[in-house]
C-alpha cells in the first residue's frame, strides 16, 4: 500500500533491512528475517520482534524508499505484506515515475513531485476503500439499530456511523456513535449499564478536536452545557470533517436560512444520506469543496467545482513547471501550486483563446476535463492565453473627478507614485494583466507596498473576482437601477439617512454627483439582496469604493464583500462580524500571550474592533491611510484584517498593559490611529481626511501606514487561510448559540413579570417551546414556520409553532394533564390564542395558557366556546350549544380528578341554576327585544379545524349560519361571563381546583423525555 511520505533516518536502519533493487531514486527493501536465507542471527532476532510485537505495532517487510542522489535524505513512500504486492508498486514507479522525473532541474522539485503523486494515490486508493466499505447489508443492519434504540422518526435519515468510545465521567463507554441529518446519537451496552446519547446539532455550542494527558486525541462536544467526549475513532479527522458539515448544515438551514436558499443541491434534508449506490455525504463534501474552491479563488457563488486534476504548469516568467491542482468548474479552469511558490491563476472559459494537440501522455485521467472544451477530442491537451481584445477594467471613478492628476507636477510625492505605477507595469508584462494574471509571492509584495492610485479600482475588481460578476452579468446593474428607482422601503429611509453621513469631508461627497452615485448604489443593493437590504457600515464602505471605482463596478464591489468575503457581516445581527471577532480573540491568545497575561478578559478588543471589521478600518484610519488597507482585504480577505489588528495591538502594547481601565485602552487606540499617516499618497490635503485627535497629533510619533502593513505581514503573515476558516466554522457555532442564549434571557425575564414560574421553569419551557419550532422544520424546508423565522423580530415572536406542532406540545404541556377530548380542546385554544389569525402562534402567545388568576383562567375557557368573531365584540353565549359545550369542557377537565366526584355535583349544580335563571330571564323578555348576531366564518385557521369547531362538535345540536335565525328562542337565549362567574365563585371545589399550584416541573420532565416520541409517533 501506499504511504504518506515520512522522513527516515537510515543510519542504523541497513543492519534491519535488506536492498533487493535499487535506482537512482528509489530503493526497494526487505526486512531481515523474511523470505530467502532468513539473514542469519539478526534475521532469527527481527523475525521474532516482529512476531511478539502486535499488529498495530508489527513493521511490513517490505518497503519502497524515494530519495535523490545530493540528499541524505530517505522518504518511505510504500509498503507491502508480499513480495507480489511490493513489485507491483515498484513496477508501476519505474512505468510512470521514472520518466517524468529528468524534466527537473532540482533535487528539490523531484522530492515535491514524488510527494504529491503519492499523496494524490493515496486519496484515489481512499475513495476506492470508501465504496468497498460502504455495504449495503451492514449499513441495513445499523440503520435498524439506529431506529430500534433512539426511536426517532422514520423521516430522520442516518448518515454515516461508527463505533468509538465515549468518556462518561472517567469511565469510557465502548459503543457506536451514529450521524444523522438532524441528530448525534450514541449507544452502548455493557455488563447490563446502558449509556443513550440524542443530542441535535442545532443545540451544539462546541465541536473541536482536542487532546489531554488521558485522551491522545478524541472529538470534544458541547451542549446543553455539558461536554461529552469521542474517542479511539479509526478515522477521527474524517468523523470531525463530517460532524463539522452537518453542524454547518444545520446551522445554515435552520438559523440562517438566506444564505442557505443559495444552494439548491442541500436544500432537502431528506437527501441529505448514505446511499447504497453512492458515496457517504455525497452532497455535503461536494458542497464543502465548492465552498472551499469559490473563497479561494472569488468565484461567483453560481460555480460548482467539477474536477480536480494533478499537473503540471509552465510558468513562463521563470522558466519551469510547478506542481499544483487543476480545477474546472462550469465557467472557469483554475490552477493553484503546491510547492511553495504561492502561485495561482484563474482563466474563465471566455477567455479560451485556443486548444493545440500535444503529447498523449495526459491523455487517461484528463480526458473528461478535455472534453469539456471539445465535442470530439483526439489526444489533445490544453493551451490557453489571454485574448488580444481582453480590455482591463476600467478606472474611471470620482477620484478621477475630483482630483484628476496633473501630469506636470513633478513633486517627490507624484514621482514615487509614477514609480509604483511603473513596477506594476513591469510586474503586468512579466505576469499578465486582466483576469488570466498570474498571482504570486511578487504580487501580494507590491500590494503590500501600496497601489498606485490610477490602478486601484482596476486591481480591486481583479483581486475581490467583482469583475467576473461584471462580465457574466452585462446590464444587471442598469437594470436594478431602472426598477429600484423610486422604491420607498425601510431600506431606502435608512440610506436616505446616511447618505450625507458618508466620508462628509471628501469633495466628492459634498456635491450631488458623488450623494447620487451612492444612492443609487445602496438602493439597487437593497433591492437586489432584500435579505440584507442596508445596513450601517455599508455607506461607508460603498463610498471608498466609488472613489476608486466606476458606479457600476462599485456596486460589484459590494456584492463580493457583502455576499463572499465578509458573509453574515451586513445583516441585522452582524454574526460574520461577531465571528471574527471571536477568531481575533484566539490569534490574540495564540500571538500576543503578553497582552492576555494583564488583561485576562478579551471581550474588550471585541468591543472595540468591531468597527475594524466592519468598515475594514475605513471609519478608524484618515481615508489615503485606509485604502492601502482595503488593496490587503480585496487580495487576502479576512486574513489581512487580522494580522493588521494584531500588528496595532502588538505596536501598543506597552502603552495597553500599563493602563487601568478600558476607557483609557481606547483613548490609546484612538490617538494611536491618529497618528497613522501616508507619506506616499499623492492626495492634496482637501481630499485627505482630518483626524479627530489632530490637535494632540504632535505629541505622538508618527506611524507610516505602509511600514505597519508590511510589519504586520512579516511578524504574522504565517497565518494560513484554512487556520481562519476552520476557527469560523468552530466560532459560528458558539456565536450563534450565544446570540440565541441571549434571546432566551430576554424572553425570560420579559415573560417572569406575567408568570408565576421559576426562571429555571421558563428556561425549560422555552427549550420545549423552540425545540418543538425545529421538530416541524428538520424534516422539511418548506415548512410554514420555518419560512416565517425572522430573527429581526421581537424576542418573543421568533420562533413559532403551526397547529399541528401546537397540538403535540400542548398534549405534553397541558395543564388538565387527564382530560378527555384532547384534541377539540387544542384546537380552541389555538384558535384564540392565535391572535393575528396566521395559523402561528408564538412564544409571547403560547405563555399565556400558564398565566393569570381564577378568573383569568376561567374566562379564558369561557372565550374558548365563543365564535371568532364574537370573542371581542361581545362576551356571553349566543346559543344553548355553546352553553352546554362549556359544561361538557369542564366535565372533561374534571375527569380522572382526585375530587372528581365533588367536582361533577358542583358542575351540575351550577348548570341547573344557571338554566333556572336563564328560564326565567327568557319570561320576562319581550317579544321585540333585538336579536343577537350569528355567529361569523372562521378565518385564519387549519383546514381541518372547520369540522371540530366547538359549535359543531356536538352532532345532534349542530347549527349553521343559515339556520341560526330559524329558531327565535335559540337566538334569544344568552348567558354572561359575569353570570358564569358568579355561579361557580360559589362552588369552593372548582374554586380549589383552578387554584390549585401546577406541577410544572413533573410535566417538564415528562415532556422532554416524549417529546421526540410523540413526534416519531405521528
Amino acid at each position: 500500500m501506499w504511504l504518506k511520505p515520512e522522513e527516515i533516518l537510515l543510519k542504523n536502519a541497513f543492519k534491519l533491512w535488506v536492498t533487493e533493487k535499487d535506482n537512482e531514486y528509489f530503493v526497494l527493501q526487505r526486512r531481515r528475517g523474511y523470505g530467502e536465507g532468513g539473514g542469519g542471527l539478526t534475521g532469527l532476532l527481527v523475525g521474532t520482534l516482529d512476531t511478539v510485537l502486535d499488529s498495530t505495532s508489527k513493521v511490513a517487510p517490505f518497503r519502497i524508499l524515494h530519495h535523490t542522489p545530493d540528499s541524505q535524505v530517505y522518504w518511505s513512500i510504500a509498503c507491502g505484506a508480499t513480495k507480489e504486492e511490493i513489485v507491483e508498486h515498484w513496477e508501476w514507479l519505474q512505468q510512470n515515475i521514472m520518466r517524468t522525473l529528468s524534466v527537473f532541474d532540482s533535487s528539490d522539485d523531484i522530492t515535491s513531485f514524488v510527494q504529491g503523486k503519492i499523496r494524490g494515490l493515496i486519496a484515489e486508493e481512499g475513495k476506492v476503500s470508501l465504496v468497498l466499505e460502504d455495504d449495503p447489508e451492514k449499513f441495513r443492519e445499523a440503520l435498524l439499530r439506529f431506529e430500534k434504540w433512539f426511536e426517532l422518526p422514520q423521516k430522520e435519515k442516518l448518515v454515516t456511523y461508527y463505533s468509538c468510545s465515549y468518556w462518561k465521567g472517567r469511565v469510557p463507554c465502548q459503543g457506536w456513535l451514529y450521524l444523522s441529518t438532524n441528530f448525534l446519537c450514541f449507544y452502548s451496552y455493557l455488563l447490563g449499564a446502558e449509556v443513550k446519547l440524542v443530542i441535535s446539532w442545532d443545540e451544539i455550542w462546541r465541536l473541536e478536536k482536542t487532546s489531554n494527558v488521558i485522551l491522545t486525541e478524541s472529538i470534544h462536544v458541547q451542549a446543553h452545557g455539558e461536554d461529552h467526549y469521542f474517542s479511539m475513532l479509526l478515522h477521527l479527522n474524517e468523523t470531525f470533517l463530517i460532524m463539522e458539515q452537518l453542524a454547518d448544515y444545520s446551522i445554515k438551514r435552520l438559523f440562517d436560512k438566506e444564505s442557505f436558499q443559495r444552494e439548491p443541491a442541500l436544500s432537502d434534508p431528506l437527501q441529505i444520506t448514505k446511499s447504497f449506490f453512492a458515496l457517504p455525504l455525497r452532497g455535503l463534501e461536494t458542497n464543502a469543496r465548492s465552498e472551499q474552491f469559490r473563497a479561494f479563488f472569488r468565484l461567483p457563488k453560481e460555480e460548482n467545482l467539477l474536477e480536480v486534476h494533478e499537473s503540471f504548469l509552465w510558468v513562463p516568467f521563470s522558466h519551469y513547471n510547478t506542481l499544483g491542482k487543476i480545477c474546472l468548474s462550469e465557467n472557469y479552469l483554475c490552477f493553484a501550486s503546491q510547492d511553495g511558490s504561492q502561485c495561482h491563476v484563474i482563466i474563465p472559459m471566455r477567455e479560451v483563446q485556443c486548444i493545440k494537440a500535444h503529447t498523449p501522455a495526459i491523455r487517461g485521467e484528463c480526458q473528461s476535463l478535455i472534453n469539456h472544451f471539445e465535442d470530439n477530442p483526439d489526444d489533445v491537451t490544453l493551451m490557453v492565453g489571454q485574448k488580444g481584445s481582453s480590455k482591463a477594467v476600467s478606472t474611471e471613478a470620482l477620484m478621477t473627478v475630483f482630483h484628476p492628476q496633473d501630469v506636470e507636477n513633478l513633486d517627490p510625492k507624484m514621482l514615487k507614485e509614477k514609480m509604483k505605477e511603473q513596477s506594476w507595469n513591469i510586474h503586468f508584462s512579466e505576469y499578465g494583466r486582466g483576469t488570466s494574471m498570474f498571482f504570486t509571492k511578487k504580487t501580494r509584495d507590491l500590494i503590500v507596498r501600496g497601489v498606485p492610485e490610477a490602478l486601484r479600482g482596476e486591481l480591486w475588481m481583479l483581486f475581490s473576482g467583482a469583475v467576473n460578476d461584471m462580465a457574466t452579468h452585462p446590464g444587471y446593474y442598469t437594470e436594478l437601477v431602472e426598477q429600484s428607482l423610486g422604491t420607498s422601503t425601510l431600506a431606502t429611509d435608512e440610506i436616505e439617512r446616511d447618505l450625507h453621513r458618508s466620508l462628509p469631508e471628501h469633495p466628492a461627497f459634498q456635491s450631488d454627483t458623488g450623494i447620487s452615485a451612492l444612492r443609487r448604489v445602496l438602493t439597487a443593493y437593497a433591492y437586489r439582496n432584500p435579505k440584507i437590504g442596508y445596513c450601517q457600515a455599508m455607506n461607508i464602505l460603498t463610498s471608498v469604493l466609488l472613489l476608486y471605482a466606476k458606479e457600476e463596478e462599485a456596486f460589484w464591489l459590494l456584492v463580493a464583500v457583502c455576499e463572499r468575503m465578509l458573509p453574515d457581516y451586513f445583516n441585522r445581527r452582524i454574526i460574520g462580524a461577531l465571528v471574527d471577532q471571536a477568531v481575533f480573540e484566539e490569534l490574540i491568545r495564540e500571538q500576543l500571550p503578553q497582552l492576555v497575561e494583564h488583561m485576562t478578559d478579551l471581550s474588550f478588543f471585541s468591543s472595540v474592533s468591531l468597527s475594524w471589521f466592519l468598515t475594514l478600518f475605513i471609519s478608524v484610519l484618515p481615508i489615503e491611510s485606509a485604502v492601502n488597507v482595503v488593496d490587503c482585504f480585496f487580495y487576502d480577505g479576512i486574513k489581512a484584517i487580522l494580522q493588521l489588528g494584531l500588528a496595532v495591538l502588538d505596536y501598543n502594547m506597552e502603552a495597553l498593559i500599563s493602563c487601568h481601565d478600558d476607557a483609557e485602552a481606547v483613548t490609546i487606540l484612538n490617538k494611536f490611529f491618529d497618528s497613522v499617516t501616508n507619506k506616499d499618497s499623492p492626495l492634496p490635503p482637501t481630499v485627505q481626511q482630518a483626524s479627530v485627535g489632530n490637535n494632540d497629533k504632535a505629541s505622538h510619533v508618527s506611524v507610516d501606514i505602509s511600514e505597519l502593513i508590511r510589519e504586520a505581514y512579516e511578524k504574522y503573515g504565517t497565518i494560513r487561510s484554512e487556520e481562519v476558516e476552520s476557527s469560523r466554522k468552530r466560532n459560528k457555532l458558539y456565536v450563534i448559540q450565544t446570540l440565541e442564549d441571549t434571546t432566551k434571557q430576554n424572553v425570560i425575564r420579559v415573560v417572569s413579570q406575567e408568570v408565576k414560574f421559576s426562571a429555571s421553569h421558563l428556561d425549560e419551557l422555552y427549550y420545549l417551546f423552540k425545540r418543538q419550532h425545529f421538530l416541524s422544520c428538520y424534516w422539511t424546508m418548506n415548512s410554514p414556520v420555518l419560512l416565517h423565522h425572522d430573527p429581526s423580530l421581537a424576542y418573543l415572536e421568533q420562533y413559532q409553532l403551526g397547529f399541528q406542532q401546537f397540538s403535540m406540545l400542548f398534549s405534553l404541556l397541558e395543564p388538565w394533564t387527564l382530560c378527555t377530548g384532547k384534541s377539540n380542546l387544542s384546537l380552541w385554544v389555538f384558535r384564540l390564542i392565535d391572535e393575528n389569525q396566521d395559523g402561528l402562534v408564538n412564544f409571547r402567545e403560547f405563555y399565556t395558557l400558564y398565566s393569570g388568576s381564577f378568573t383569568n383562567k376561567l374566562k379564558f375557557l369561557f372565550k374558548l366556546h365563543l365564535p371568532p368573531a364574537s370573542i371581542h365584540s361581545f362576551f356571553f353565549f349566543s346559543y344553548q350549544t355553546q352553553f352546554i359545550q362549556f359544561s361538557k369542557t369542564l366535565y372533561n377537565l374534571f375527569h380522572g380528578d382526585p375530587e372528581e366526584e365533588a367536582l361533577y355535583r358542583a358542575v351540575a349544580h351550577v348548570t341547573s341554576l344557571l338554566l333556572r335563571m336563564e328560564e326565567v330571564g327568557r319570561r320576562l323578555q319581550e317579544p321585540s327585544s333585538p336579536t343577537k348576531p350569528a355567529t361569523a366564518t372562521r378565518e385564519g385557521l387549519p383546514s381541518e379545524e372547520a369540522v371540530t369547531s366547538p359549535e359543531s362538535s356536538d352532532a345532534s345540536s349542530t347549527h349553521s349560519g343559515q339556520d341560526a335565525g330559524s329558531s327565535l328562542s335559540e337566538v334569544e337565549w344568552s348567558f354572561s361571563f359575569e353570570q358564569v362567574l358568579a355561579s361557580l365563585l360559589n362552588e369552593p371545589a372548582i374554586v380549589s381546583f383552578f387554584e390549585r399550584p401546577t406541577l410544572i416541573q413533573t410535566r417538564l420532565d415528562q415532556a422532554k423525555g416524549t417529546q421526540l416520541k410523540v413526534k416519531a409517533n405521528k
